[in-house]
């Protein structure tokens, strides 16, 4: 602990104003007050420094002490972060709630990771080895789900000389000491500090070419996220941002899940404390939460560690990228940390760019949205970070500031329609406003998966929706009566694809999670039953015998009829449009 010291000259809320801070440094933390509140100062003016607070500064008083503590905002990186929920410092909530009841005090310090439990500690390493940064020492099983693999800290290089036998230890215990090249020792511990706006290095950047896999059908095929890759689920409220974000936590296939509930209402937070407990990983028949991080910073939590919550997740994901495991972070919601950045701005008195949000919105989603990526990590393994953040832009525009510097850092953009959502048409993804900048980029994964290119069809498919929208405008005006068969035909088939194919039932068994294989099957057969109802219209035969209700009906509920064990049967659905239109076009041509 650093012995310099600083006064509180005036406070704004969470932001101090300090004097006599002459040798503090640029993002360090501090404590603040009698109450010992953490803080980070973020402006340094001669010897006047702002210090913004991540606890509630009711209570302080001008004069009180700043100290330094000489180092940059930290997270204590180790076992005994998944399957725990964190507040926007990484202060453990349940650990609080056992010890102060349902509300967190102020000044009960930066308290983190259990460092009591005992965590059985298996080698890599021995003594004599040389090591380094980043390289996997040892093991210890976290969870059921996931090995935590130890990380020589970076900056650390040399050899070992000496190394503790394997056995229980607590995080605090030194298992290595490692000597550099220049004499100097090194202590290894279980766990290793790092500072949370900086990005962990790598050893290199690779390619974006596989799919993230969420068995969500409107996802996979038409919008598909890249491990890697960077997404955002714009919508106004009751859209679903929440919904689509937790379906994408429980069956996506990432390794590990880190969810960042950035201002949120504590209801919707007490939802995700509920309901992911009792999730069943389907892959291994586990608690979800055995491979889950939960970081709840809600709207009545103070508005500096809503800031910091989303660089808290994102350190976290890094930290697990770098042990080789591909990692998703559902950041929900980016909007509320947008304005936590706009209430700290306007209490800086900045000067406020659109709407009020400051000038460096669009540099600070930059940077975060740049933490994701495809990479080789230090430690010699492919790992990844998926970063898909909700926006919550005001009145569902999304021309607004957030929204739109959102657009420009990510990939892939799956914008929620009230509309849809109101009809209870989910997840309420609107295909005309909505892309994917991955698809073409990961068109190898889907010929080595399924063995055959989907882009044709997947551009059929949206082609016959963008039509219908056109031609529903012409409906609307004069009537379907008198548009010509082949028009009528691709309203009908547009209905299928988006009743049978794109709407999906998170509460149904079979509906809340299709496999690959599943997904291409159906739109096969939603093809198969265009290009024959074409034929038939060619041919002369009225729409209202092509468009037979009873097989669109079938067509439309095979997702729930046939189940992801017993995919075959879509065959004997290919063959029943088959011999119904083969046997009306013979009775046509007779």
């Amino acid at each position: 602990m650093s012995s310099l010291a600083g006064k509180i000259e005036m406070i704004n809320g969470p932001v101090i104003r300090g004097v006599e801070m002459t040798g503090f440094k640029m993002r360090e933390m501090v404590t603040v007050g009698h109450k010992k509140l953490i803080g980070e100062i973020i402006a340094i003016d001669g010897d006047e420094g702002t210090v913004q607070v991540y606890e509630e500064t009711e209570g302080l008083r001008k004069g009180e002490e700043i100290l330094s503590t000489g180092k940059p905002l930290s997270l204590k990186l180790g076992p005994g972060m998944l399957g725990n929920m964190f507040d926007g410092i990484q202060r453990p909530l349940k650990k609080i709630k056992d010890v102060h009841g349902s509300f967190i005090p102020e000044g009960i310090g930066l308290i983190s990771i259990d460092e009591e439990k005992l965590w059985e500690v298996a080698f890599q390493v021995s003594e004599g080895d040389y090591v380094k940064q980043g390289q996997i020492f040892g093991t210890v099983e976290e969870t059921p789900l996931i090995t935590h693999k130890l990380l020589v800290p970076i900056g650390v290089e040399g050899k070992v000389t000496w190394r503790i036998v394997a056995g229980e230890y607590n995080i605090n215990k030194v298992l290595l000491k490692v000597t550099d090249l220049k004499g100097k020792e090194h202590e290894v511990k279980m766990h290793q500090e790092w500072p949370v706006r900086t990005q962990r290095p790598v050893a290199e950047r690779l390619q974006i070419d596989k799919l993230l896999i969420t068995g969500q059908r409107v996802l996979d095929i038409f919008f598909p996220i890249a491990k890697g890759g960077t997404a955002a689920i714009p919508g106004g409220f009751g859209t679903g941002k929440t919904m689509t974000q937790h379906q994408l936590a429980k069956w996506s296939d990432a390794d590990i899940i880190v969810y960042v509930g950035c201002g949120e209402r504590g209801n919707e937070m007490t939802e995700v404390l509920e309901d992911f407990p009792k999730l069943i990983d389907p892959k291994s028949n586990r608690p979800i939460m055995e491979r889950t991080v939960l970081i709840a910073n809600t709207s009545n939590m103070p508005v500096a560690a809503r800031e910091a919550s989303i660089y808290t997740g994102i350190t976290m994901a890094e930290y697990f990228r770098d042990m080789g495991y591909h990692v998703a972070v559902m950041a929900d919601s980016t909007s509320r940390w947008a304005e936590a950045l706009r209430e700290i701005s306007g209490r800086l008195e900045e000067m406020p760019a659109e709407e009020g949000y400051p000038a460096y919105l669009p540099s600070r989603l930059a940077q975060f949205y740049e933490r994701a990526g495809y990479v080789q990590a230090l430690s010699g393994d492919p790992g990844s970070i998926t970063v898909i953040g909700a926006v919550s832009p005001a009145g569902g525009d999304f021309s607004e500031p957030v929204t739109e510097n959102t657009k420009r850092f990510v990939n892939v953009f799956l914008g929620l329609d009230k509309e849809l959502a109101y009809s209870r048409h989910y997840p309420a993804i609107n295909w005309l406003n909505s892309y994917s900048g991955y698809s073409e980029m990961i068109q190898r994964y889907y010929e080595k998966e399924l063995g055959e290119n989907i882009e044709e069809i997947r551009k059929k498919m949206l082609s016959i929706l963008y039509e219908e929208s056109k031609l529903l405008e012409i409906v609307l005006l004069v009537g379907e009566d008198v548009l010509p068969d082949d028009q009528r035909l691709i309203l009908e088939i547009a209905r299928v694809i988006k009743i049978g194919f794109l709407q999906q039932n998170a509460f149904h068994k079979e509906d809340t999670y299709v496999p690959l294989k599943k997904q291409i099957e159906m739109l096969k057969t939603i093809e198969l039953l265009y290009n024959r109802g074409l034929q038939g219209v060619k041919r002369g035969i009225p729409i209202s015998i092509i468009r037979n209700s009873e097989l669109y009906e079938e067509i439309i509920k095979m997702k729930y009829t046939i189940s992801n064990d017993n995919i075959e049967k879509i065959q004997g659905l290919n063959a029943k449009i088959n011999d119904f239109y083969n046997q009306l076009e013979s009775e046509y041509s007779a």
